[in-house]
């Protein structure tokens, strides 16, 4: 149940947060930069695709957005910012499913050795990540303001704290989807490695590139049931579009199921599996 995952976690939120610390320190360790890289792998691939769709393949320079009579003309977004808004949830959505699925089999000292709640390894490791993401927000942000006042537009819009809904959002799912993927990454190598190797097509298949909103028919609705999709939009309508999340019921709906169900699948499986993991791992 739901609840025992809850009590697991009472009275180790001082721990949780140490470790979530202790977690980001040995991410970076013997790096000369240290946490800086944190900064610089996001900046190197952001690069390669900029090069990649900005200079190699000229026709997407460009992306035509149109706010639906909002309180902007139709108006066209240079490509970097755009990509830029939404590759950084992406980031954090990548290593947290990458990372996520691992962290069990990386942290089975807690699990073997100490008796720790397995389901407070989940939560830390995450929150370490989110520490991250949250630092990469704050240069984001700061971009999005120069590009809006450069655009001789206003540098903050009441739409910007709509992050505050899609973030928390963005942790939670991706932790529950966790408590599905690691414990069957502790039993099976061959998951990990499954899931690890169809993170690049996920990417793609995924509206980080492009705009999934011009999609008509059936791949609209297939772009739909994508999570990950749902984000990228989400950042982009908070910092790009100033659409609220309201307007996209549909979006919002298939969502909802989403996280229900995948939340619901992580408590069954976490509850089947956890009991098991000292004795695998």
């Amino acid at each position: 149940m739901f609840t025992s995952i809850l009590k697991e976690h009472k009275g180790f939120g001082k721990q949780i947060f140490l470790l979530a610390k202790n977690e980001l320190i040995k991410t970076y360790k013997g790096a000369v930069i240290g946490p800086f890289w944190a900064v610089v792998k996001p900046a190197f691939t952001v690069f390669v695709y900029w090069f990649a769709f900005s200079v190699g393949i000229k026709a997407l320079r460009s992306v035509n957005v149109h706010l639906n009579g909002m309180h902007r003309d139709p108006f066209t977004l240079d490509f970097f910012t755009f990509m830029f808004v939404g590759i950084i949830p992406w980031f954090f959505i990548q290593d947290s499913i990458v990372q996520g699925t691992k962290t069990l089999r990386t942290n089975r000292q807690f699990i073997t050795k100490v008796k720790f709640p397995v389901s407070t390894i989940l939560t830390y490791t995450g929150l370490s990540r989110l520490f991250v993401h949250l630092f990469l927000c704050v240069i984001l942000y700061a971009y999005v303001i120069f590009h809006r006042v450069s655009g001789g537009s206003a540098p903050f819009e009441w739409f910007d704290l709509q992050f505050f809904f899609y973030c928390p959002l963005l942790f939670f799912f991706f932790l529950a989807l966790s408590w599905s993927t690691a414990p069957m990454a502790a039993f099976s190598k061959d998951f990990e490695s499954l899931i690890v190797s169809i993170m690049s097509g996920v990417f793609w298949l995924s509206g980080i590139m492009y705009d999934s909103y011009s999609f008509t028919g059936g791949l609209k609705w297939a772009m739909l049931l994508n999570p990950i999709n749902f984000f990228a939009n989400g950042y982009r309508n908070t910092f790009l579009y100033h659409r609220g999340f309201w307007e996209y019921k549909t979006e919002l709906v298939v969502f909802a199921a989403e996280l229900i169900a995948v939340t619901l699948l992580g408590i069954f499986n976490y509850n089947r599996l956890r009991k098991k993991l000292p004795d695998v791992l």
